[in-house]
């Protein structure tokens, strides 16, 4: 699908204008030929008619409205008759065929219009990045990263105060997309990278042995089995073992939790939840 949509071009309601001529639109945004046609200097041989009947133009139109059944989108072309608003109007992809079978000098004329009202809409802070945009920041932000949770939320604070937005990295500007991009994937990390751990010593634990016993017990008799991990509880003088399966404790599954608590710590590090509650919680500690 490659038609462009009309409506969330002018969500601004700023007008195209070419030269001295403001381009009209209708109510799903297609633009009127008849003012490009004024603006392009208004020759006989250009008149919006003749463009519309040519075979090119036709098969154009039939490309761009089989695409648009597909997406249930508005027709290309819509003819007003009467009114102050008369004339034919076209989405943008005809805007540009017309320009273009004027002349090379209006299409050029007509393409760079179109991108400085999109580029104004842009820098004056109307769209912001895309989901898919996002995805992409938030995929080099932990590619580099890794696990360490400290340089995540290093690089994040580093975007937020480079760009100046406000909270969440979703709010960037669309514009800055490409910059921030390139910031985050030549960030400079070294010396902030964690050291592997050393693996902790295990040692017996001071249990009972009372309980040792019985541990030693249920190990000798489903030391075959699936289970390697039991929940021993006593109450009352009696003992009852329960099987854990792997990654579990007696009322967690910590694989689930992790998943979880995962989804949280990236909330937190890409906005400024985290930093506001501390800042919050020092307050309240002073009180």
């Amino acid at each position: 699908m490659t038609t462009i949509q009309q409506n969330p071009l002018n969500p601004n309601n700023q007008a195209l204008v070419i030269g001295e001529f403001t381009i009209r639109q209708d109510e799903d945004g297609r633009y009127c030929l008849h003012d490009l046609h004024k603006a392009s200097g208004g020759l006989e041989k250009h008149q919006p008619a003749f463009f519309i009947r040519n075979k090119q133009t036709k098969d154009l139109v039939a490309e761009i409205e089989l695409e648009n059944h597909s997406a249930n989108l508005q027709s290309a072309v819509k003819v007003i008759n009467g009114g102050n608003t008369r004339g034919t109007y076209v989405v943008k992809e005809l805007v540009y065929s017309y320009a273009m079978w004027i002349s090379a000098k209006f299409h050029l004329m007509v393409i760079r219009a179109y991108d400085s009202q999109v580029m104004e809409w842009m820098i004056g802070g109307k769209q912001t990045i895309s989901p898919e945009q996002a995805g992409i920041l938030y995929n080099i932000v932990h590619t580099r990263a890794g696990n360490n949770q400290s340089l995540i939320m290093q690089m994040w604070s580093r975007l937020k105060n480079h760009f100046k937005y406000s909270a969440s990295y979703r709010e960037l500007r669309a514009i800055h997309f490409e910059d921030a991009k390139h910031y985050l994937e030549v960030m400079d990390l070294k010396g902030k990278t964690e050291s592997k751990a050393k693996e902790p010593e295990v040692k017996a634990l001071p249990y009972p042995p009372e309980v040792i016993h019985v541990a030693q017990q249920i190990y000798q008799e489903f030391k075959s089995t699936q289970y390697s991990s039991w929940y021993v509880d006593a109450r009352d003088g009696l003992l009852s073992a329960m099987p854990l399966p792997h990654g579990h404790y007696p009322s967690m599954d910590i694989a689930e939790f992790t998943k979880r608590f995962d989804s949280l710590l990236d909330l937190l590090y890409g906005s400024d939840v985290l930093l506001q509650g501390r800042h919050l919680l020092r307050e309240r500690n002073t009180k």
